[in-house]
């Protein structure tokens, strides 16, 4: 029998979403310093966001930029094996304010988890980025069941 795979072969992730606000792009080293910035000024108000509370990430004490670009160079593996998918959040004027990651269930293969984290900041964004990211994931992602926190 062969493996499952989080997305079928010829899935194609989208390179984008769209929403008023703010819109969303594959995560990568480029995003390194806006990254950085966006979530080491953010997180106590990342750590109290669904989905983060009882995450090692993002550390108390934060990370080096190097550091940083370790895990955005992992994360970009993941998108590229489509392994996981995870995308930064950028406002309408570009700069960083969150990231979404999308990846399989580490105890249900059958269920994908969803997480998404915005900057303190731009806490407002939270509802909006929740609701577009949950429709699009339901219109645009061969998905079976989605657990968004």
């Amino acid at each position: 029998m062969p493996e499952k795979t989080f997305v079928p072969a010829g899935f194609i992730p989208p390179p984008r979403l769209a929403a008023p606000g703010f819109r969303l792009e594959p995560l990568g080293p480029r995003h390194n310093d806006a990254d950085h910035a966006a979530w080491m000024a953010s997180i106590d108000h990342i750590r109290a966001t669904p989905g983060f509370q009882d995450r090692s990430w993002p550390p108390p004490a934060g990370m080096s930029l190097a550091e940083n670009l370790r895990d955005l160079e992992s994360h970009a593996d993941d998108f590229d094996q489509r392994t996981g998918f995870t995308y930064t959040v950028l406002d309408d004027g570009g700069e960083v304010v969150g990231c979404v990651y999308i990846y399989p269930s580490g105890s249900d293969a059958d269920v994908t988890e969803v997480r998404s984290w915005v900057s303190a900041e731009r806490a407002g964004l939270d509802g909006p980025l929740h609701r577009a990211v949950a429709a699009w994931l339901a219109s645009e992602w061969p998905f079976g069941e989605v657990r968004y926190r």
